[in-house]
């Protein structure tokens, strides 16, 4: 918390916030859920910084130059927080639970990933809905390269389920489940993030969940 604010990565509301979520996640899925906590602030840190004078001058970086804030806190890691206090409570399900809380993880990662990198590497923009030419940095545009970078970010993730906890079918479905709360994420950009029915960070909670739900659907389909 305190080398968030002072490098200047939160404001001290959102580290606050930060903490609170990693401690419910510490309590369900102990020091493998800090350590996707950890990797998604930092490398989420990482590639919202890389060439970030670039971005700045196409005016597509975030605002305040990324420094998170609580509501951002718990768009991108409040359903793994929930989980975490699940997992703690219902430790007969706490496999259940680790699992949707990496895909949650694994979503937010692969958005980010997706998002960041995307816009530097990308070399052709599409509209997610329409599958037509569209601006760089809107609301729900893709680009394969961008998409191939969340894949990355997702893996990232599952892999530090699978040194953490297990190596299994799980991995697989983290990956998964990480890439469509990912796409879900620019569905939902594309339509009503650009009504403004929906917010940024409300489109990235749901993100998460929509990850965490599909891997709690592929445990009861296959576990």
């Amino acid at each position: 918390m305190y080398y968030s604010v002072r490098s200047k990565k939160m404001d001290v509301p959102g580290a606050y916030t930060g903490g609170l979520l990693g401690i419910l996640i510490f309590l369900g899925v102990g020091y493998t859920g800090l350590a996707m906590l950890g990797f998604f602030f930092l490398a989420g840190s990482v590639v919202t910084a890389w060439k970030l004078n670039y971005k700045l001058s196409l005016s597509l970086a975030e605002e305040n130059k990324g420094r998170r804030t609580a509501s951002q806190a718990l768009a991108n890691a409040g359903i793994a927080g929930i989980l975490g206090l699940l997992s703690w409570l219902n430790p007969e399900k706490a496999y259940l639970f680790s699992i949707m809380l990496a895909a949650s993880f694994a979503a937010a990662t692969s958005d980010t990933f997706s998002s960041e990198l995307g816009n530097i590497y990308g070399r052709r923009y599409l509209n997610i809905i329409t599958f037509k030419p569209d601006q760089r940095g809107l609301n729900g545009v893709i680009s394969l390269e961008g998409t191939l970078f969340g894949i990355l970010g997702s893996a990232f993730i599952s892999f530090i389920y699978g040194f953490g906890i297990t190596w299994g079918w799980e991995i697989l479905w983290i990956i998964i489940a990480g890439i469509i709360g990912n796409l879900a994420d620019s569905v939902l950009g594309a339509t009503l993030e650009r009504q403004r029915y929906l917010s940024n960070d409300a489109v990235n909670f749901l993100n998460t969940l929509v990850g965490a739900l599909v891997a709690g659907l592929f445990y009861f389909l296959f576990g």
